[in-house]
């Protein structure tokens, strides 16, 4: 059976470190094997959540799909966008997280597409009512809480209509944040000033970084020079990522421990 520890190892070989384990958390969850200063850094910075599967990183994945089959009629371009998210959950193994995080992600994408917030909320709602019921031990975990605020914050404030995709992205970064930073703040007694700033530069990252990120996955699994090319682009779009994450980090006064 094919799990994440399948892939790993192929990603591993192509990047160095701290790409690869960036590249590792971002596709498959699994836990940073880095230094503890560059762990530091995506703390201050306020970009932790993109190394933990989080639900904003499939809805970023199901934004880009969705964009890409707007051609298609908005209940293909729907349905082919949760068909990828669900081949996406079978693909890095049915843990508990990783449906959680793809369960957030396909509402918070159905909320954004329709603008249906009353349907949206309410379907927010018998999730956690189900999850309550079937699952409670979830309901006491960070992530499905930070999912849930900021599936909530993207459902409330984060829809309307931005031609320019500058003030797109500050929206939904903006509303994703609206939620987590008070969880955030109660569990840590930490806040980044400069979060909405890094999570704007970065956004747009994340989708190719998942789609290049499989393939040089699958791609090299098979055969390693399959997986160059993808490699490569992956590479670069992390180079950056770096970039902007140490950069940020030095900033004085934008993260504060309580």
């Amino acid at each position: 059976m094919l799990t994440p520890s399948t892939f790993t190892p192929v990603i591993n070989s192509y990047l160095p470190e701290p790409h690869a384990s960036l590249l590792n958390g971002i596709i498959f969850g699994i836990n940073l094997k880095t230094t503890k200063e560059f762990y530091q850094q995506l703390k201050v910075v306020g970009l932790l959540h993109l190394v933990v599967l989080s639900g904003i990183n499939i809805t970023l994945l199901s934004s880009m799909i969705s964009s890409s089959t707007k051609f298609l009629s908005k209940l293909y371009s729907t349905l082919i966008t949760i068909l990828i998210i669900i081949l996406f959950v079978i693909f890095v193994g049915a843990q508990a997280p990783i449906i959680r995080a793809a369960f957030m992600g396909i509402l918070t994408h159905v909320a954004i597409i329709t603008g249906r917030k009353n349907y949206t909320l309410y379907a927010l709602f018998l999730s956690f009512i189900f999850i309550l019921i079937f699952w409670s031990d979830w309901i006491k975990t960070v992530s499905l809480q930070l999912s849930y605020g900021a599936t909530l914050g993207i459902i409330l404030f984060g829809q309307g209509k931005n031609n320019n995709w500058i003030a797109k992205n500050l929206r939904l970064t903006l509303a994703a944040q609206v939620f987590t930073v008070p969880i955030i703040f109660l569990y840590f007694k930490q806040i980044s000033l400069i979060s909405p700033l890094a999570n704007l530069l970065v956004a747009e990252t994340i989708p190719p970084l998942m789609v290049f990120g499989f393939l040089t996955a699958f791609l090299g699994k098979i055969n390693y020079f399959l997986g160059l090319i993808p490699a490569y682009i992956c590479y670069g779009l992390l180079h950056y990522l770096v970039f902007v994450i140490k950069t940020l980090a030095k900033i004085p006064f934008a993260f504060f421990n309580f």
